[in-house]
């Protein structure tokens, strides 16, 4: 609301400044209208950039003048009667010109002096999903995941308040998530940023999916809406939960492994024991074994929509 009313004021007091401190005619009036709706326009694009992008620009344009300043003393200088001619000819030209082209260069260049672009390096963005995990951590640790980890600001706000909620267990993950954020800044192996760039859109995985386009980055997610997004505007995601399913280790059937029966099964007699990914295992004859570990033979593997289940036999 106050920014409403700065527009509307400002719209109102630029015409009504001009046509009774300059001069009282219907052009001063309309040029008085016309700064006003200048300021505003400007107050509304200004409002669009971040204020890095906006001294990255200022930036470029400094550059620019000082580029134009070092040809002026150099013509100047050199003292040839045809270059003096020509450069008090076409001096303002110039100098227009090394203005926007100390702009453009800085526009274009804008990732690398915000250091989120590095020959040889890819980006990627951790989602609140990976952060919350935690395992990102550990792939970084082993250099599995390589180059530059962005944590947006808006992904971090969401676990400052995560972690000052009345909820004991959305407590623990905003606080866990931020642990996991301090960890990743302290590895060796990689580079964190920090970025302010928040992009416009309905949910926080539209936002991470739009972030990642715009840097041209990867996502680093546990969550599947994340991933069908990012695969939906042609960005990489980088699922751990899918990442955790691939490493599953392979049983076959014939193999004998080593397996704690921990408890009775739905059948007569069966035993239950788990692996080390938590893939349930189902033993005829085991329930004489729960509570011990023992050598067991797979002879059937069923992959249903929740996951793998394997049957197995005691071993003779």
């Amino acid at each position: 609301m106050p920014i409403w009313i700065f527009r509307i004021a400002t719209l109102i007091a630029f015409p009504f400044l001009t046509y009774n401190y300059i001069k009282p005619d219907w052009m001063t009036f309309l040029g008085g209208l016309l700064c006003g709706a200048i300021v505003v326009a400007g107050e509304v694009l200004f409002k669009r950039f971040r204020l890095i992008k906006i001294m990255i620009a200022c930036t470029g344009i400094l550059m620019g003048e000082l580029l134009f300043i070092v040809m002026d003393y150099s013509v100047v200088h050199w003292e040839q009667a045809d270059a003096l001619n020509w450069w008090k000819l076409y001096a303002p030209h110039v100098q227009i010109g090394a203005l926007i082209f100390g702009l453009l260069a800085s526009i274009f260049k804008a990732r690398d002096l915000e250091g989120l672009s590095y020959a040889g390096h890819h980006i990627k963005i951790a989602d609140l999903t990976a952060l919350i995990d935690g395992r990102i951590v550990d792939l970084c640790e082993i250099n599995f995941v390589s180059g530059i980890i962005v944590l947006p600001v808006f992904v971090m706000d969401v676990l400052n308040k995560m972690a000052a909620s009345k909820d004991p267990l959305e407590r623990a993950k905003g606080r866990r998530g931020l642990d996991v954020a301090s960890r990743l800044q302290e590895l060796k192996e990689i580079t964190v940023h920090i970025t302010n760039k928040t992009p416009k859109a309905d949910t926080m995985e539209e936002r991470i999916v739009k972030l990642a386009k715009s840097l041209d980055a990867e996502v680093v997610t546990l969550d599947f809406n994340v991933t069908k997004s990012a695969l939906l505007k042609n960005v990489i995601a980088l699922n751990i939960a899918d990442l955790a399913t691939a490493l599953k280790p392979v049983v076959l059937p014939g193999e004998t492994m080593s397996l704690f029966i921990m408890k009775d099964g739905k059948e007569k007699e069966q035993g239950i024991g788990y692996l080390d990914d938590g893939t349930m295992v189902v033993v005829e004859d085991g329930r004489k074994h729960i509570g011990k570990r023992t050598e067991v033979a797979v002879y059937s593997i069923l992959q249903t929509s929740s996951g793998r289940m394997i049957f197995a036999k005691i071993k003779n």
